[in-house]
């Protein structure tokens, strides 16, 4: 799995593949491209397809690899997984994408990224009151 945030936490791609290769890597990158446009800064582990896909793709980016650069992603990434672990896994790739970017969607409803849910009393009602919002317009 392959995850893009932006410089304030928001998840703006996700995309699951059975392997972390090149064309997982060149995937995500192409489509967070194409809906976000270019970022001045990467930060990412020291996976190799990573390493490659950035610098054909982005070669003017400052790319971060730095051991405790990425913690605030693996952080988020912590509470998928304790979300994941009592549901025993997911069966296919479709599910898997389906749950984890239903996860980040509310993630960064919690975190404010979404004028939904702005009109709640208190921060920890935000997310009943987007809901509410997405239902009357549905």
């Amino acid at each position: 799995m392959y995850r893009a945030v932006d410089q304030h936490g928001q998840v703006i791609d996700v995309y699951v593949s059975k392997r972390r290769n090149t064309a997982a890597a060149r995937h995500l990158f192409e489509t967070a491209l194409t809906g976000h446009g270019r970022p001045t800064e990467v930060t990412t582990d020291l996976a190799a397809p990573l390493l490659r896909v950035i610098e054909e793709l982005i070669p003017e980016a400052s790319h971060d690899t730095e051991q405790y650069s990425n913690n605030r992603i693996e952080w988020d990434h912590g509470r998928l997984k304790a979300r994941l672990r009592p549901m025993r896994g997911l069966l296919t790739d479709r599910t898997a994408s389906v749950v984890i970017r239903g996860h980040a969607f509310v993630q960064n409803l919690r975190r404010g990224h979404y004028e939904l849910g702005v009109e709640a009393d208190r921060d920890c009602l935000r997310v009943a009151a987007a809901f509410d919002e997405l239902a009357a317009v549905i």
